[in-house]
């Protein structure tokens, strides 16, 4: 499997910048540090922030642990290992637990999974299964139940399904689907609504989506805002300060190292807009080579005056580009990944 971006990185980013304390978030320009490294090296994982500390599973080249890392000790930890292994999956934290959701299975399988962890005893047990299984989904949390939308289905192709989980119960609801179905996108909860940002159509990055639709509970219906700069699948979002931040990202031309901020309530619903500067695609593919490195990010000033650049890799994508499908074996016709 080629990867440009390092899944992880990009993933820990959105975490710890959740977890940062508001000291870090006073400087006028984002910026990043480093963090101790995983202490596994693995990619495509699923992640939550829960009670101050970041929560990871799954992912290939799981060691089979649930990892947990600390910010206030830059510190990770083993804990006990999923019931099954699984990556692209989706991950939450509700109710004081953390959940791991759907995915892939025995290559790229997907399932309707659904695994809760208590910290406090650090066990899992199996809930309720997704009605619609499913791999590279995007899940959010809002009013203590968990969205999980959209992915690649049984069938291989994108499903829009808009499945809602409630913990207190351990049922799940249909909702109105999203109304562009993909996958290999990420989602935010913001001011009562579940955004959807970018994504793949079918696994191909050669069909990056800057689609960014907003689901408001109150209507129940799903809204088309200000798509983003660009194009991009395998992003990760954070939503801070009344603003959505997005990180990085895939394209056909290589992986961006970039930061996009959203804010909703900047003005009328057709004016609303993104704020980012430009940060080329940079970086050849490559096999399957999960990073340990953990990246804090900083957020830019509330006023929106600068960004922040990724960062950054030292190597240069090929004139020729990457292949538009990515396979995790040697085997062309195998599911895009990354």
């Amino acid at each position: 499997m080629k990867f440009r971006l390092m899944a992880f990185s990009l993933a820990a980013a959105f975490a710890a910048f959740l977890l940062l304390p508001s000291s870090a978030l006073a400087a006028a320009t984002g910026s990043w540090t480093t963090a101790a490294p995983m202490p596994d090296e693995r990619s495509e994982v699923a992640l939550a922030a829960l009670d101050g500390k970041i929560y990871l599973a799954g992912g290939f080249g799981d060691s089979g642990h649930l990892l947990v890392y600390d910010p206030a000790a830059d510190k990770w930890e083993k804990r006990a290992p999923l019931p099954r292994m699984v990556h692209h999956a989706g991950a939450a934290a509700a109710g004081g637990r953390f959940y791991i959701i759907g995915g892939y299975r025995g290559g790229w399988r997907p399932v309707a999974h659904v695994f809760e962890y208590d910290p406090g005893k650090d066990r899992w047990r199996e809930r309720a299964p997704l009605p619609t299984p499913r791999g590279a989904l995007a899940v959010a949390v809002l009013n203590g139940r968990i969205h999980a939308l959209g992915g690649v289905g049984q069938n291989g192709r994108n499903t829009g399904a808009h499945e809602i989980y409630d913990p207190a119960t351990n049922r799940w609801s249909k909702l109105p689907p999203l109304p562009t179905p993909r996958d290999h996108f990420t989602a935010a909860a913001l001011g009562g609504r579940i955004y959807a940002l970018g994504g793949r159509i079918d696994g191909s990055y050669a069909r990056n989506l800057a689609a960014n639709e907003a689901y408001d509970p109150k209507s129940r219906r799903w809204l088309k805002l200000a798509p983003l700069p660009e194009p991009r699948s395998g992003i990760a979002a954070a939503a801070l300060g009344g603003k959505i931040f997005v990180f990085g990202g895939e394209s056909i031309l290589g992986t961006f190292y970039r930061v996009d901020g959203f804010d909703p309530a900047r003005s009328a619903l057709a004016r609303r807009r993104w704020a980012g500067r430009f940060m080329s695609s940079r970086g050849a593919p490559r096999p399957e080579a999960p990073t340990r490195g953990t990246m804090r990010f900083s957020r830019p000033s509330p006023l929106w005056a600068a960004r922040a650049e990724g960062p950054g890799d030292p190597r240069r994508g090929s004139s020729a580009g990457p292949s538009a499908r990515e396979a995790p074996t040697a085997r062309p016709e195998a599911r895009p990944s990354g």
